[in-house]
């Protein structure tokens, strides 16, 4: 039986995830819903566009509705919402806040014995999980996480919200020295300034405060405030001809020692990507056959990938799995 996805928001990781759906037999796209008039929206593969108000009605046609909304005010109040009604997978990526929001979509979830995957994607959800392993095995050692160079959607978007912004593109960018450092297993300490710094290109409105706008830029807390921050102020044309891409990737090290001390062993699992919203809706489709598979067995409330058994996000049956890859 194939998995009936619904796709709430249709910009670029929606558009991914519509992308993503036709690379898996087993599951199927029913629509995009939108806050947008529908006549205005043009889907790639023809789904059918519906306004965000048909959703409620919809319940019996829908398995899990997959959510690409932003994490700096859509999120926190559209996935609750929705875990009335639907089993749900987002992409929340506020780390600072991923327990209240995990804590306020569980509490819906459960209300209404659905499942809610959050936080699914690359880094919170895959690097968590090379996390997760790296320290169950070399349980004294330390982690660095590493991202970029690359676009980050979360933070552009929360610079897109601020007003007077048109468009935005923010890169993270690591410290190749820092990066070295920790290759060599000199177990640095490294404060949140000396790993990353952010990079801003931001379009605004004729006659737009740009000295507010890059205040509000640096001094926003869980995106901007703690990093070294530069802000460019450029044209749409310049945007578009120079930064219309979306890379991104990263890497996660743990160092550490075993036995007596005497033996340092590194481990590293690292990302390159060519699309960032393409790469992490599908990791947002994995999460949306998981959700299904654990709520057909009773399996309710918030969850996080940390808590999803890996064979659940693959297409493949256990016995082929363990084939295949053991």
């Amino acid at each position: 039986m194939s998995i009936r996805i619904g796709i709430y928001g249709y910009g670029n990781l929606g558009k991914g995830v519509e992308l993503a759906i036709g690379q898996n037999p087993d599951l199927t796209a029913v629509g995009v819903f939108t806050r947008r008039a529908p006549e205005s929206v043009k889907t790639l593969t023809g789904l059918p566009v519906y306004f965000v108000s048909k959703m409620e009605e919809m319940q019996d046609k829908i398995d899990v509705m997959i959510l690409c909304g932003g994490s700096a005010t859509d999120l926190p109040k559209q996935t609750p919402y929705l875990a009335q009604y639907f089993n749900v997978v987002d992409s929340f990526d506020t780390h600072a806040k991923i327990s209240e929001h995990l804590k306020n979509v569980h509490a819906a979830a459960v209300k209404a014995g659905k499942t809610a995957v959050i936080s699914a994607g690359w880094d919170p959800g895959m690097f968590s999980l090379a996390r997760l392993y790296s320290d169950a095995i070399l349980s004294q050692g330390k982690d660095y996480t590493f991202w970029g160079k690359g676009v980050s959607q979360g933070h552009s978007d929360a610079i897109r919200r601020i007003e007077g912004v048109l468009d935005a593109r923010q890169y993270t960018i690591p410290t190749q020295s820092a990066i070295e450092r920790v290759r060599n297993g000199e177990d640095p300490v490294l404060s949140t300034s000396e790993k990353h710094e952010r990079e801003c290109y931001v379009v605004v409105a004729d006659g737009a405060d740009k000295a507010r706008i890059e205040k509000e830029i640096k001094e926003m807390p869980n995106y901007f405030a703690d990093y070294h921050t530069t802000v460019h102020f450029i044209s749409q044309e310049e945007l578009n001809e120079k930064h219309a891409g979306l890379p991104h990737g990263g890497s996660v090290i743990r160092s550490g020692v075993t036995g007596n001390g005497k033996n340092r062993h590194v481990i590293e699992y690292s990302l390159k990507l060519d699309s960032n919203p393409e790469f992490t809706a599908s990791v947002l489709v994995a999460c949306a056959r998981a959700a299904y598979r654990l709520n057909k067995e009773g399996v309710i409330g918030g969850k996080t990938m940390l808590d999803i058994p890996p064979v659940y996000l693959s297409a493949n049956s256990r016995e082929t799995l363990i084939s295949t890859l053991l």
